[in-house]
Parts: C-alpha cells; sequence; structure tokens
C-alpha cells in the first residue's frame, strides 16, 4: 500500500518516529521498523527516526502487507454438551484454550468460532467466554460460555470452586495413603516463567487426591479433585510430595519409563465436570474418557504389574 500524506500541522516540529506512530495509530517502535526498512520516508529527503519532520514536507508510506496465517482448527476435538448457554469440548492434547504470544497451533476458541458456534463477548479480548482452563499438554473436558448470563454465573461457581472437576492422573511412585488432601499455595518459580512451584509466597491451592490403581512402586493412577484451579496445580502438587506425574519432565519425570510408556506429555485426563446449569440451575454432569494415548501407557503398565 503506498500513499502521499502531506505533514500535519501538529506533528511538525516532532520526531519522524513519533510523527509515523500518530499518523498510523500504531507504537512508536512499530515506527521506527517502519522508517528503518524504507516503508516510511518524507518525500526527496533523507531523514532518520529522530530525525525532526518539517513544515511542507510530504510523508510517503509504503506499506508491505503482513500475512497472517489463519489458526488451524482442531478438527478432532469433539463437543460432548452443548445448549443455548454453554457447550463443554473435549480439548485433545496439542491444543491450547485460547491464542497467546508465540502460540500458533489450534485453540479451543478459535476451533469453536471457526466451526459457527456462538461466544459471549464477555470477558477478555482474545478469551471471551472462557471461565476456566487446561493446559495445552493436558487433554479432557473445558467449558466455554455462549451466553452473557452463562458466563457471569459459570465465572462466579469456579471462583467459588462450586463446580467439581474430576482429573485422572498416573503419578510416579507408591502413594503411601490411599487418600489424601495436598494445601500448598503455588506461585510462579523463579528459575523459569514457565514453570510454578509450593511457595508461601504463592495463591492458596488445594488438591484432594483418591487412590484408583497401583502398580507396584512404580506408579499410582489417582482420581484428583480440585478446590482450586492454579496453573499447573496437579502437576506441581503431586511433585512436591515426591511423586511426579508420569510423562512430566518439566516437573520430574523419569524420562525413560515415559519412553517406555510411549508418553510424550503428562499422563493427565479432565475426566469428569459437575455444576449447576447457568440458567435452569439443574445440577449437571459431563463425563470423558481416556484417549488413546494415556490408555496405551496405562495398558503396558498393567502388563508389568498384572494383578494377583
Amino acid at each position: 500500500m503506498s500513499r502521499l500524506v502531506p505533514a500535519p500541522d501538529a506533528l511538525v516540529g516532532k520526531r519522524f518516529d513519533v510523527a509515523v506512530a500518530k499518523m498510523l495509530g500504531i507504537s512508536r517502535a512499530k515506527a521506527a521498523d517502519l522508517i528503518e526498512s524504507g516503508q516510511a520516508r518524507v518525500l526527496d529527503r533523507d531523514i532518520s527516526k529522530s530525525g525532526t519532520l518539517m513544515s511542507g514536507e510530504t510523508v510517503e508510506f509504503d506499506l508491505v502487507e503482513e500475512r497472517v496465517e489463519p489458526e488451524p482448527v482442531a478438527d478432532d476435538m469433539a463437543i460432548v454438551y452443548e445448549d443455548d448457554d454453554i457447550v463443554v469440548v473435549d480439548k485433545p492434547v496439542g491444543v491450547a484454550a485460547h491464542a497467546s504470544v508465540g502460540w500458533t497451533g489450534p485453540t479451543v476458541l478459535g476451533s469453536l468460532l471457526r466451526r459457527g458456534v456462538h461466544i459471549t463477548s464477555y470477558g477478555a479480548a482474545g478469551r471471551q467466554g472462557i471461565v476456566s482452563r487446561l493446559d495445552v499438554g493436558t487433554s479432557g473436558l473445558m467449558l466455554v460460555c455462549k451466553s452473557d448470563l452463562a458466563y457471569v454465573e459459570m465465572r462466579r461457581q469456579f471462583a467459588e470452586h462450586e463446580v467439581r472437576k474430576t482429573y485422572h492422573a498416573l503419578v510416579q511412585g507408591c502413594l503411601k495413603e490411599d487418600r489424601a488432601t495436598i494445601d500448598a499455595p503455588i506461585g510462579r518459580a523463579k528459575v523459569s516463567d514457565f514453570r510454578f512451584c509450593v511457595t508461601p509466597a504463592g495463591k492458596p491451592a488445594i488438591t484432594h487426591w483418591d487412590v484408583m490403581e497401583r502398580f507396584g512402586g512404580e506408579a499410582t493412577l489417582v482420581s484428583v479433585n480440585l478446590e482450586t484451579g492454579r496453573t499447573h496445580q496437579i502437576r506441581v502438587h503431586f511433585s512436591s510430595i515426591g511423586h511426579p506425574l508420569v510423562g512430566d519432565p518439566m516437573y520430574g519425570a523419569n524420562p525413560v519409563l515415559s519412553a517406555e510408556l510411549g508418553l510424550e506429555r503428562q499422563w493427565l485426563h479432565a475426566m469428569k465436570l459437575e455444576f449447576r446449569h447457568p440458567r435452569t440451575h439443574v445440577w449437571t454432569t459431563v463425563e470423558s474418557q481416556v484417549p488413546a494415548d494415556l490408555a496405551h501407557a496405562l495398558d503396558l503398565m498393567r502388563q508389568r504389574w498384572p494383578k494377583r
């Protein structure tokens, strides 16, 4: 796109990068990039980004259109419940809840919109309708709000811990108890922007678990209920008690066991959501099944540790 624009009186005497930023409604850094690449310049005069725009000059813009690749769609993401207020999807591994900086893969929100599912406009831009999330590497049930009423009510239910979220997880080692609660605050780890840890400076986090199946001293299958919903909560809590999730090297999993089970992500799946329907207030339960990669790993564990 090429065009000539007379220098506006209000911008005469300003730095050229400041003037370009004002004229195009972009950041000063972006304006500097355009100047240095020759896409923004003063007609018949060489000028740097710090040069001064003068009266009577003409600014020439020769902007290169940026090609934005469309977000891929998660075609294998099943919708397991839907009405006029909410939609519950069975999120596959490798799908993010919503778009974020640096993520180029499919998202739950983008895939629903591309399928023509109406989503409420309530919520932060790019995250509208989302009241809870799952990690990219975690599969299972995730609820998104279609109506404004649902967004307000479901956000309240999640915030007040009224929604019952059940996960199945395979953790390393043999848990000594059949059931227990981990009550430990979680915050961002100082060593990495991507990791979290148990820290007194963190936010309250409560995880309840029950043993479902034991595999000698090698691993334990547990049912997990979250009272809170912190980022990486299940992964961090079990790692903190010396039992990281199988297939989760970020939090201390044994890579040899992960490879033997064919796992390329943590063994964790959101199995069940229970909540009061935002409009009817009827107690609603939605359930999922363990996906193929996790089921295969579990079968291998049962072969290694057959029941006697």
